[in-house]
């Protein structure tokens, strides 16, 4: 059995991963944004699982997610599940979050929510207002920030496992009710990265689509950028992301 967090977990992609991880026998934790939430996943609640509550957009929130979080660890995975689609907090929700909460949660696996949208986005720092007051950035660009993330931790931290996934466009809350892929498939590839012992699931550094390994936007194995966007997160937050 593994203990696993699931980020923005109340609905959608984030919930289904999270009923099917329990269903499967794993020490589920959910994350809501404000307590009212929890009432989404109470049934999950009531069958063990335990839970972590804050706003991914702010700051002293985000540190309290911790700080909730490591004492309910330790973790053997986290998936970083929780996105926004547009609005100021775009950057702190879909690239901040997971930049401090990866520094701050030890865990033997991370999977990260893309999107196909991040080959649209642009490998430039230039417009990232982390705080969310001036962005000049669209969601394909958040995305980019957070797949580019993944392969910065995969090749700096080589004993951790890690991976980005696209859910695909599936009809949640975010993707809203025409999207066209199947809501049931979701959640599958980031379950099966967080707990599978399959040797492709334990190969760190990967684009994944419904189980299947894709090529992501050039610009995520690209090691200046990687660099680039570590140390302009870093001086953000004041939260290093060390080689080891």
């Amino acid at each position: 059995m593994s203990r696993i967090l699931i980020t923005g977990s109340t609905d959608g992609v984030g919930r289904a991963t999270a009923a099917s991880l329990q269903v499967d026998g794993h020490d589920i934790v959910v994350h809501a944004r404000h307590d009212q939430r929890l009432s989404a996943v109470e049934e999950l609640i009531a069958r063990g699982a335990r839970s972590v509550v804050g706003d991914l957009a702010d700051p002293d929130e985000l540190q309290g997610i911790a700080e909730q979080a490591n004492g309910l660890g330790p973790f053997d995975a986290v998936i970083h599940n929780a996105g926004i689609i547009d609005g100021p907090a775009l950057l702190p929700v879909n690239a901040v979050a997971p930049y401090v909460l990866t520094a701050l949660i030890p865990a033997s696996r991370l999977v990260y929510l893309s999107s196909s949208m991040h080959r649209g986005g642009h490998a430039d720092l230039a417009g990232a207002d982390w705080s969310g007051a001036r962005n000049s950035v669209s969601y394909s660009d958040s995305k980019l920030f957070a797949t580019t993330l993944m392969a910065a931790i995969a090749r700096r931290w080589p004993n951790v496992r890690t991976h980005a996934v696209d859910p695909s466009w599936v009809p949640t809350k975010m993707g809203g009710p025409s999207a066209s892929d199947d809501l049931a498939l979701g959640h599958v590839t980031q379950a099966w990265l967080a707990t599978s012992d399959d040797p492709e699931a334990l190969v760190s550094g990967r684009y994944w689509h419904h189980r299947r390994i894709e090529e992501p936007h050039a610009a995520v194995h690209d090691e200046r950028f990687q660099d680039e966007l570590v140390a302009s997160l870093a001086e953000h937050t004041g939260v290093d992301l060390p080689f080891t």
